[in-house]
């Protein structure tokens, strides 16, 4: 039996996992759209803020596809899988936004190495810390997204310690920590990292206030394809 296209870009897929620091990007430009993002109302304790929009590339241009709820199986997320989750849209500045798209565009250059996909999800996040309270940006634990890859984008940090991020090479869970770790690194304002979802599963550990002020840490994470969704 004919592999499919897909298995074939994968089997020719050179990514494994690669970081950039991407200067071309204004991270001061993206940064004021975090400032008041919504609570996430799937995370109790009110620590992760969050917008989610799809967008497909046609001819190196963003087109926004429309609003969707998405969802995961708890094959990928133990936490919230199989829950239909809803968010609002990116601020429609940020979407205009040169910097903006470029980071997507330069996400889907991998892509295209990578994927018969043409469409990406981008999920902005915001997860804050304060003195009583820790952040965890990945409250599912180590997992992956089922998808084909993953850009993690660090827009910026603030009064924080911990949040370093961690790729597993393995074939399933459980694994072994220290024998199967590949990459961790905390993530510093600019630098992009993409990862194949296949390969790589991948996890952040907590974040804890550096100081008595509320500390937060500001990503974008990029999927292609985007997640399963349904349209409104």
């Amino acid at each position: 039996m004919k592999r499919s296209l897909l298995e074939t870009k994968e089997a020719k897929c050179s990514i494994n996992y690669i970081l950039q620091n991407l200067n071309s990007i204004r991270v001061e430009t993206l940064a004021p759209y975090f400032q008041n993002l919504p609570i996430d109302p799937y995370i109790k304790d009110n620590y992760r803020f969050r917008r989610f929009s799809n967008f497909k590339v046609c001819d190196q241009h963003l087109v926004q596809l429309p609003h969707a709820k998405f969802f995961q199986s708890k094959t990928y997320n133990p936490l919230l899988g199989d829950v239909t989750r809803e968010y609002g849209e990116l601020d429609d500045g940020l979407v205009q936004l040169k910097d903006f798209q470029t980071l997507v565009l330069e996400f889907f250059e991998f892509c295209k190495r990578c994927s018969t996909f043409t469409d990406i999800g981008v999920h902005q996040i915001r997860i804050t810390a304060d003195p009583q309270q820790k952040g965890n940006p990945a409250p599912e634990g180590i997992h992956r997204d089922g998808v084909d890859l993953v850009g993690i984008f660090c827009v910026g940090r603030q009064d924080l310690e911990g949040g370093e991020t961690e790729l597993y090479k393995s074939t399933h869970l459980p694994l072994n920590r220290t024998r199967d770790l590949a990459f961790t690194k905390i993530l510093n304002p600019g630098e992009l990292l993409t990862f194949s979802d296949h390969r790589f599963f991948h996890f952040t550990t907590p974040v804890h206030a550096a100081s008595s002020e509320i500390g937060s840490r500001d990503v974008f994470v990029l999927t292609c394809p985007a997640l399963p969704f349904l349209k409104e």
